[in-house]
């Protein structure tokens, strides 16, 4: 969602806030602005579209040398995306204050009416301008601006990440937290605020996340940081991992392209260091938390997510299921949240988001922990709110994912998965050592598969470019395979605009084949022959049912079937892998496909229209 960026020290202030919003474009935004106090005033400058707008109204309109101030990419929620519409917004009759907010003030409708009583005189449509007239006409009222903005932030309710800044107060950024990210970054003689690391991470790698409901006082030399009720509050600062270059597209065409190429390092990180050289399961993370006797007593697990993260979350159902015997549904968080579940002390919730900070996902694992159950979370982002308010964290180490539309953090979000399938079933000895031995090896292998699969990836990427004219293309899959179905057609929707569904194969007969025409693009991912259990004669059926009706097959198949090729238009071949695992190798001639497509149509697919990257409203 929203962009932000604080900073108070002797660099130029907007330089440091323009790289930082750049850096966090990959949120997705649809307007930036920025404010800076210098020689004693406030300049604000801001303008709706690409940050390259804002920054050629700069150059047009210079701002002053400055050393404090705030910046702000806004996905529009409250009113249209315009330059009115934009952050900052200024707050009080004489504009000397500033205010840029990431989330939703639910009760701004009475609070904007108390306002406007007061005399405020209000130029956007947004709930956000509210905070910024409120917090002015207090500071008028008793001088204190600390005091007044704390008075203000605990009478909002909603979402919010607030910053201000004050000409009268040129040394002190303040900002609060409430059910959106918020990290301070803690340099030499200057500090930092951001929505995530990213906004400051070429400056420093030291950092601390802001609690639930915390205000922080930022100045040059120190950070203070207090609950909503004015106690000290304390946390523990950490590093970050991965520098400013990783966050960047180092000769690539695009972020998505970078980062579907970045896919066999982000599976051996999240590998790396859990898997012994037997192929045992090593994860002291989890172990300490979640003691062996805890994971015995688990009669259920529900796995809540959204999106691409839900996808990761059922084929890790299929893992749990298959080797740890333990039952599991997938839930997409917003419903989970807002229906009756049945969760118990027994039950184990697992909740999948690349950045920590999904709001839906938050407010599903604070209801699950309501009721009792234990929450484990998948997660990419150190400091991220999820992994703080959960009882465990398995991180998947896949680096920072600058495209909206997500392909690294999916891969190590479902190899995680693995590892937490592998985990439950030793512990609870439903594999035995030697199976378990087997599986972790064949885990250990996926990076070098994973290569081998981008390595022949052309093919995809060469049927994408000849496909941009499609109109519509069905996806079929079954057992993984259908998971990986549905991501497929998600990637089509997010990045090309077009239609596109994923069905589980066996569904065809029940009322999808009614789509199928003559011409009809339908990619179809086969399991391998060779698995015991296999599906593979039940899916080639489904394919003639298809291709006697009109269909172009494209079929995602495994090396060594012999017999795909004659039932299907074009195949694309992947390495032989265990059955299970086959899922993060079948997803990348996808990701790769739609990349081509969406290429081909000329649009961006990086920043895909109305889509953000963190999703941090209900």
């Amino acid at each position: 969602m929203c962009g932000i960026v604080g900073y108070v020290g002797p660099k130029s202030t907007v330089d440091v806030l323009i790289g930082g919003l750049r850096r966090l474009e990959y949120r997705g935004y649809d307007s930036a602005g920025v404010s800076v106090v210098a020689n004693g005033h406030l300049e604000t400058r801001k303008k709706a579209g690409k940050l390259g707008n804002l920054e050629s109204e700069i150059t047009n309109h210079p701002l002053p040398i400055a050393h404090i101030g705030i910046g702000h990419t806004r996905w529009a929620t409250h009113g249209a995306p315009t330059d009115q519409n934009a952050h900052p917004h200024l707050g009080g009759p004489t504009s000397k204050l500033s205010l840029i907010h990431n989330g939703i003030i639910e009760n701004f409708a009475e609070l904007k009416a108390e306002a406007i009583a007061h005399g405020a005189k209000f130029a956007s449509e947004t709930d956000s301008e509210v905070a910024a007239h409120l917090i002015a006409i207090e500071y008028e009222r008793n001088g204190d601006l600390i005091e007044s903005f704390s008075t203000v932030v605990n009478r909002l309710h909603g979402a919010f990440t607030i910053l201000v800044v004050h000409e009268d107060q040129p040394d002190v950024v303040l900002a609060a937290r409430r059910n959106a990210p918020l990290v301070v970054g803690l340099g030499d003689g200057e500090n930092f605020l951001g929505s995530d690391v990213a906004a400051f991470v070429e400056h420093t790698k030291r950092a601390i996340s802001v609690g639930q409901d915390e205000i922080v006082i930022l100045r040059t030399d120190g950070v203070e940081l207090r609950h909503f009720d004015g106690t000290p509050a304390t946390h523990e600062e950490f590093t970050v991992d991965w520098d400013a270059s990783a966050a960047s597209k180092g000769g690539w065409s695009s972020f998505m392209a970078k980062e579907i190429a970045d896919q066999p390092q982000a599976v051996a990180d999240t590998l790396m260091g859990r898997l012994d050289s037997d192929g045992l399961i090593t994860l002291p993370e989890l172990f300490e938390d979640f003691p062996v006797a805890d994971m015995k007593s688990i009669d259920r697990i529900i796995i809540v997510a959204c999106g691409t993260a839900s996808y990761a979350g059922d084929v890790t159902k299929y893992a749990i299921e298959k080797w740890a015997r333990v039952p599991v549904q997938v839930e997409l968080s917003h419903e989970f949240r807002y229906r009756s579940p049945i969760v118990t002390p027994n039950t184990l919730v697992v909740a999948i988001s690349q950045s920590g900070e999904t709001m839906d996902t938050l407010m599903a694992i604070r209801y699950a922990r309501e009721l009792g159950a234990k929450v484990l979370a998948i997660c990419n982002t150190q400091g991220a709110t999820l992994a703080r308010e959960s009882n465990a964290t398995i991180y998947t180490h896949a680096g920072p994912e600058v495209a909206v539309a997500s392909t690294k953090a999916l891969t190590a979000q479902i190899t995680a998965g693995y590892l937490l399938a592998l985990t439950l079933g030793s512990a609870r000895g439903a594999l035995t050592t030697a199976e378990a031995a087997r599986l972790g090896k064949e885990l250990l292998k996926l990076p070098a598969k994973v290569q081998d699969v981008l390595a022949t990836a052309k093919q995809a990427e060469e049927l994408g470019t000849k496909m941009a004219g499609a109109k519509s293309v069905l996806f079929l899959g079954r057992n993984v395979g259908y998971p990986i179905a549905m991501e497929g057609a998600l990637k089509l929707k997010e990045i090309a605009y077009i239609h596109a569904e994923g069905f589980a194969a066996g569904e065809l007969k029940h009322g999808p084949i009614a789509l199928i025409e003559e011409g009809q693009p339908v990619i179809v991912i086969v399991p391998s022959p060779d698995d015991e259990d296999s599906l593979h004669p039940k899916v080639i059926s489904n394919i003639q049912e298809i291709r006697a009706r009109g269909a172009k097959v494209i079929a995602i198949a495994q090396e060594g079937d012999k017999t795909v090729a004659d039932y299907a238009e074009h195949v694309l071949y992947v390495p032989q892998s265990d059955p299970i695992m086959a899922a993060v190798l079948d997803v990348i001639p996808l990701q790769g496909f739609a990349l081509a497509l969406a290429t081909a149509l000329g649009l961006d697919v990086d920043q895909p229209r109305n889509l953000a990257k963190s999703v941090t409203v209900e």
